[in-house]
């Protein structure tokens, strides 16, 4: 396959002259030859405004070599209007966001390589809040590719993004396999990987510690052309995050079906497996499955109150959809939090089914336990004070828990029931294992 190396095209790899012409005539006469790899050599570091894939164009970082995004605006000539972002104190905002690395309608594409892919997003923050940045709209996208057709991310080191790292809207048969992203905690909307009316997608072996939600599903407002999120698989990945560690919502306006979630490890973040819907889009089919998760309350500038399982519908505007057929099975969680399933009213939520799943409930953290965070709801209240429970059923219709086990480390006087169900039609209990926080207080299974 023909090389094209970015030097022999006038890059200097200075970490200060703009290479973005020089790489984006590489990338031109490679696509123009009919393809082939774009090479960015070890040894320096490339310094770089908005750079656009062509077809059959392979961009390959070497080890070694570092392609950084701009800390200047300016140079970042690919826009993207968004409508809303959500996240965090940040949740209802619209604007003009740059894009880094961007591709529109290519085919056959691929990012490539053992080196570092730079995302500036230390130089877009306005405000340290303490425990979360106030951040312009204004700020780049890593990678966003949009009507891609055959894409590949393999490899690569992804740092400090400044928004959404890794974006594919309306992309199909895509491979994302042993990436490493990473980013400032702090940092609000710095998720990792957000698919978005995306479909047949395969995403393995990645490790991902990010401030917002390190693998989200989606269906934005933005481009209805390209319909649903469906057919994904996830698996074998480590992933930390402030925020969810995997998430099926929160921005969807279209379906998403037919998810697996499988071998991961989820540590240190504030939600862990969740199925959080919030618009009119509709979910169903989705399995999660041999996975271990850790969840800790933190503050609550970040949705999330320590949950390790969650599956919810709460309108953010005036519509949400419907969820069914959710499976969590052999799942291991030790929490802050318990297990939360619950919509606004009945019908949105039905068929959820735990199996084999352990939670062992602790204290650890100096925040405050004892809520329910309903976020993002705009029709009532988003965070209400409750007694914590192992699950938590509210408003949900056929749920099954099927050989569960509820563990207790300390117990502080808001750790309640194993099981708490109101309004939950058809539920089954089968072979549940564990007592109440405090029998002398409260009973095992509670149903109201």
């Amino acid at each position: 396959m023909t090389s094209y190396d970015i030097r022999r095209y006038g890059a200097v790899g200075d970490g200060t002259t703009n290479d973005a012409k020089a790489i984006q005539e590489a990338i031109d006469a490679c696509a123009a030859a009919g393809g082939g790899t774009v090479l960015v050599p070890a040894g320096a570091v490339y310094m770089t405004g908005s750079i656009v894939l062509k077809d059959f164009v392979e961009l390959h970082v070497e080890r070694g070599a570092t392609l950084a995004g701009s800390a200047n605006p300016d140079d970042y000539t690919e826009r993207r209007d968004v409508t809303a972002l959500s996240g965090g104190i940040l949740q209802d905002w619209a604007g003009q966001s740059l894009v880094l690395i961007a591709a529109h309608g290519a085919r056959n594409i691929a990012i490539t390589g053992a080196g570092t892919i730079d995302g500036a997003g230390r130089h877009f923050i306005e405000e340290d809040l303490g425990y979360i940045y106030r951040c312009p709209v204004a700020r780049p996208f890593t990678v966003f590719l949009t009507g891609c057709i055959g894409v590949t991310i393999r490899e690569v080191n992804l740092r400090d993004p400044a928004l959404w790292c890794l974006r594919l809207t309306g992309c199909e048969d895509v491979l994302i396999t042993g990436i490493t992203i990473k980013s400032d905690l702090k940092h609000p909307n710095a998720d990792g990987i957000d698919l978005d009316r995306s479909k047949r997608v395969r995403i393995s072996d990645c490790e991902i510690s990010c401030g917002d939600d390190a693998i989200s599903l989606k269906t934005c407002d933005e481009f209805p052309e390209y319909g649903t999120t469906e057919d994904v698989v996830i698996t074998n990945c480590t992933l930390q995050s402030t925020s969810s560690g995997v998430v099926v919502g929160v921005d969807c306006v279209a379906d998403i079906r037919n998810v697996i979630v499988s071998n991961c490890v989820i540590r240190s973040s504030h939600r862990g497996l969740s199925v959080s819907l919030a618009q009119e889009g509709n979910f169903e089919n989705i399995l999660f499955t041999d996975c271990i998760v850790e969840t800790r309350l933190f503050d609550t500038g970040w949705w999330g109150r320590g949950e390790p399982i969650v599956v919810k519908a709460f309108p953010w505007h005036d519509r949400v959809g419907t969820i069914r057929n959710v499976r969590f099975r052999n799942i291991l969680a030790r929490s802050e939090n318990g297990a939360y399933i619950a919509a606004e009213r009945p019908g949105l939520i039905s068929g959820v089914v735990l199996e084999g799943v352990r939670i062992e409930l602790a204290r650890w953290s100096k925040w405050p336990g004892g809520e329910l965070d309903r976020r993002p709801y705009g029709q009532g209240q988003e965070i209400v004070a409750h007694p914590t429970s192992g699950v938590h059923i509210d408003t949900a219709s056929d749920v099954t828990l099927r050989d569960c086990e509820i563990v207790w480390g300390d117990r502080p006087d808001h750790f309640a029931h194993a099981v708490e169900a109101i309004r939950a039609d058809g539920l089954v209990i089968e072979g549940l294992r564990g007592e109440a926080a405090h029998p002398d207080r409260y009973e095992a299974v509670r149903r109201a």
